[in-house]
């Protein structure tokens, strides 16, 4: 018998709270769950869950047995990387990221990384909604600062330029503003989180001071590339990270704002995009975790 198993599919119910969910993280089909918890209780001789076919919740010995052995995982987990901690990175790794720095960022450096760590297998998740460690097998997410919760433990890997910008055309149809002021005054295409609607705030450092400018939005998006494409089109600036900015502006289709090299004694900047690595738990910082994280930093 895989008691271990057996223990393992058990807690995997009761922290997603059905059957049907825990079938869906492990891979298994309802059938095969709830005979593992079928087999867990007759070898313990005792009802772990009370289930109809609209409910389940834990009866008291339920109650005991797990938390008694829902760090029984983990344990395991941390023994064997305690085991194999001078042992080559190897196995499955999921890396979540948001859309546009998974296309522009993460992916073209994914073969260096591939033939650094041959032993590690990579699926990368690209998406700007918000995923589930646990329930999708998330082993690493890359988020901005704006996506970090309480339920992750987070560590800033890079400090990233946004660039304010806007295309040769619209500039000479619309002028040129000098300061964020004035942007109120100009078309703005801006970005909305897909997950909770909120836009993304243009924020920028005048004088040592942190400012939020007032804009006037003509375009609303949630895909940077389609704002990105409407700048580069005449439609409007943009703020965009400075991985979409730069090759548009070294061939002349967008031309950034507010540079300081104009000689203008007030200083003015993009607040940055501050880039985090977050993983669930501590115990989550495994040799391949660390390996990847640690090759982002050094190639960003």
């Amino acid at each position: 018998m895989d008691l271990l198993g057996l223990i393992g599919n058990f807690i995997r119910v009761v922290e997603n709270g059905s059957i049907a969910a825990a079938a869906r993280a492990k891979g298994m089909s309802p059938a095969a769950v709830s005979q593992s918890l079928s087999r867990l209780e007759a070898h313990l001789g005792v009802r772990l869950l009370s289930r109809t076919t609209r409910s389940m919740t834990l009866t008291e010995s339920g109650k005991r047995y797990f938390e008694k052995v829902r760090h029984i995982p983990q344990d395991i987990d941390l023994a064997s990387q305690a085991a194999a901690i001078e042992t080559r990175p190897q196995g499955p790794l999921c890396i979540a990221t948001t859309a546009a720095f998974g296309r522009y960022v993460i992916a073209p450096l994914m073969p260096a990384f591939k033939a650094s760590f041959p032993d590690i297998d990579i699926e990368l998740i690209s998406t700007d909604r918000n995923v589930d460690h646990r329930l999708e097998g998330v082993d690493v997410s890359i988020r901005i600062e704006a996506q970090l919760n309480d339920q992750l433990i987070a560590k800033k890997i890079a400090s990233l330029p946004f660039i304010v910008c806007a295309s040769p055309t619209y500039l000479e149809r619309a002028g040129t503003p000098r300061t964020p002021e004035e942007l109120s005054q100009h078309a703005c295409l801006v970005f909305r989180y897909p997950t909770d609607g909120r836009f993304l705030p243009w924020a920028f450092i005048v004088d040592g001071q942190s400012v939020n400018a007032k804009l006037n939005p003509e375009f609303i998006s949630d895909d940077i590339d389609i704002i990105a494409k409407i700048a580069e089109n005449g439609g409007g600036i943009a703020r965009l990270a400075s991985f979409i900015a730069q090759p548009l502006i070294e061939t002349g289709r967008l031309t950034p704002l507010f540079s300081s090299d104009h000689g203008d004694e007030n200083t003015i900047a993009s607040s940055p995009m501050n880039i985090y690595a977050c993983v669930n738990e501590r115990s989550a910082l495994n040799a391949k975790v660390r390996a990847f994280i640690a090759f982002l930093e050094d190639a960003m």
